[in-house]
């Protein structure tokens, strides 16, 4: 991107801006007693406002836009050099139930049965259809509950204040409104139509950088500063209440205080090593900004926060060796394209539908054999031959220049094709743990293509139902488009995500790992978005959206945009709250 693009023209104005002076207390009805008046002014504060944000993604921009909506005062402060964080990097696909715009089009998106598809979604375990809280915590059921009562009115707030404005996602060229990730599920009665995306800057690889800077050029109109490369240490209290935050920028210490509340919408901890270690070990590699290092998590517990689930993120493979050279991948394996292809464990065999979305097929990674004590899915082998080559070259991660992809693994016949996987590996015990593949690999290879190429010419997939579902067909069509100049034609399979491998080689291979959009587990909140301490009493002052904090959906994703979806809602809900409003 150019340095005198207008983003980066506005990036830089609003750091030469700076702080501003906020408004009176006095005038908003919020002025302070005079002993904390005098409490306060010993405190020596370089800015003051009445909102500080933290973060500059979908869940901080929401907050900062809602609040400054109310008449209130915002600094938003990012530590890393650019805003817009992960969302930045994303499609900006928003998932709201509800939405208006199925209103418009007279679905009726009940809200029972919508609960009962988030229920039986994210908590399989605990899901009772008939109890008043579907048999969840009642924290867990409120949470929920709030996301669908307050999802569509933020879309709608966010729009009547021209901040940003949302269409239907339409999957692009594809042009259908897109199926849920679970579109299957009996509970789930409108599993098409609730995923939305900005009006303006739509696109897959544009669209989250758009919905970002739309809020930040909303913000910046109304000349609330953002403070770039200011990354928080700690949050300050005044007895219970948090009443401002401290940052480092460069080596000087800011301190500035927030009349009315700070609000996290940081990222995950995907970036953080040891706290990968401890609670997602495994985790190679993550789609999500270098800054999601989970600063929040510590900061939280310092004021005395109660900690939700650490062990759920936002899901997808990676490439292994390119998560290997850098854990901050630029892409995902997320739709896996191509019809002559497979997913194998080291025992050569299937262990999922290919085509299932990514963050329920990553989770097969982690299942354990309890007989072995191994994790034979901790490494996944991506085997498709040279139709899918030719024809899908160019959709992540098959290459459109296989002479271009260092990560490619070839071979003439299967039984090469294991050796050199084999080899492979050898090279990478180092990083693997020893990884290796079982000694019938190759066998087991040769039978799996074979009952797999009976399944794609009869058009049923007896062991994981691959394309009985829309999903499953749907997402094939915008992840596999046929590459332009393919010799290869129209796959005429009766199920079009299969189609039998070709008798001969050459055929070729990826090694996937598990890996992240970024994590979602941290600090727990309540239906105002206000952070919990150890007794589950609301922390004055101190609100939590988006990847930092323990989500509402815990390991569930709901439908594209999940994770944007929730982000904003709730930095809507933190906004409004922080500043005295009703949701």
């Amino acid at each position: 991107m150019s340095s005198t693009t207008p983003k980066q023209s506005t990036r830089r104005d609003l750091l030469k801006r700076g702080a501003i002076a906020a408004g009176s207390l006095a005038t908003l009805g919020l002025a302070p007693s005079a002993a904390e008046a005098a409490k306060a002014s010993a405190q020596k504060w370089d800015h003051e406002t009445d909102v500080v944000c933290v973060g500059s993604g979908a869940a901080a921009c929401a907050a900062a836009v809602t609040a400054v909506g109310q008449g209130a005062k915002v600094i938003l402060v990012e530590k890393m050099p650019l805003p817009g964080g992960t969302t930045g990097k994303s499609g900006g696909v928003t998932w709201i139930p509800n939405n208006p715009f199925l209103r418009a089009r007279g679905i009726q998106d009940d809200k029972l049965d919508c609960l009962r598809y988030l229920a039986r979604y994210a908590y399989p375990r605990e899901y009772t259809p008939h109890s008043p809280t579907l048999g969840l915590d009642p924290h867990d059921y409120r949470l929920l509950e709030t996301f669908y009562d307050k999802g569509s009115k933020m879309i709608e707030h966010l729009g009547k204040l021209d901040a940003v404005h949302f269409r239907e996602f339409k999957m692009w060229f594809v042009d259908k409104y897109a199926p849920d990730y679970a579109d299957h599920l009996p509970e789930n009665k409108v599993s098409r139509g609730r995923a939305l995306e900005p009006a303006a800057g739509a696109g897959s690889s544009v669209g989250g950088g758009s919905l970002a800077s739309q809020m930040e050029k909303w913000l910046a109109a109304r000349k609330m500063p953002i403070l770039l490369e200011h990354r928080v240490t700690r949050v300050v209290k005044d007895g219970e209440r948090v009443v401002g935050i401290e940052a480092m920028h460069g080596d000087k210490l800011v301190r500035i205080k927030a009349r009315r509340g700070v609000v996290f919408g940081t990222g995950g901890f995907a970036h953080n090593t040891e706290l990968v270690g401890l609670h997602q070990p495994g985790l190679y590699g993550a789609c999500a900004m270098p800054g999601s290092t989970g600063d929040f998590i510590s900061i939280a517990g310092a004021a005395g926060a109660r900690m939700g689930s650490l062990n759920t993120a936002w899901r997808t493979q990676v490439v292994l060796e390119e998560a290997l050279q850098n854990r901050a991948i630029g892409m995902g394996a997320f739709v896996l394209p191509g019809d002559s292809m497979i997913l194998v464990n080291k025992y050569g065999r299937r262990i999922v539908n290919e085509k299932i979305n990514y963050n329920d097929r990553t989770q097969v990674h982690f299942v354990f054999d309890p007989v072995k004590k191994e994790y034979p899915n901790q490494f996944q082998f991506m085997i498709f031959d040279g139709r899918s080559l030719d024809a899908f070259g160019g959709a992540f991660p098959i290459p459109a220049d296989r002479r271009a992809s260092p990560h490619l693994i070839e071979g003439a016949s299967l039984a090469e094709l294991s050796a050199n996987i084999a080899a492979r590996l050898d090279k990478l015990q180092d990083k693997t743990g020893g990884f290796k593949l079982e000694a019938d690999f190759a066998s087991q290879l040769a039978d799996t293509v074979g009952r797999f190429n009976g399944y794609a010419k009869t058009g049923k997939d007896l062991e994981f139902d691959r394309g009985a579902h829309d999903y499953d067909k749907d997402w094939q069509a915008l992840f596999s488009p046929v590459r332009k100049g393919s010799s290869q034609p129209a796959n005429p399979m009766p199920n079009v995500t299969m189609h039998p491998f070709t008798e001969q080689g050459p055929y070729y291979a990826f090694i996937l790992a598990p890996g992240a959009l970024d994590t979602n587990g941290g600090p727990m909140i309540n239906e105002h978005a206000q952070v919990l301490d150890t007794n589950g009493k609301p922390i004055p002052g101190l609100y939590g959206a988006g990847n930092c904090i323990a989500s509402p959906a815990r390991g569930a994703y709901y439908g594209a945009g999940g994770t944007i979806g929730m982000a904003l809602t709730f930095g809507y809900i933190a906004g409004l709250h922080a500043t005295g409003a009703a949701a």
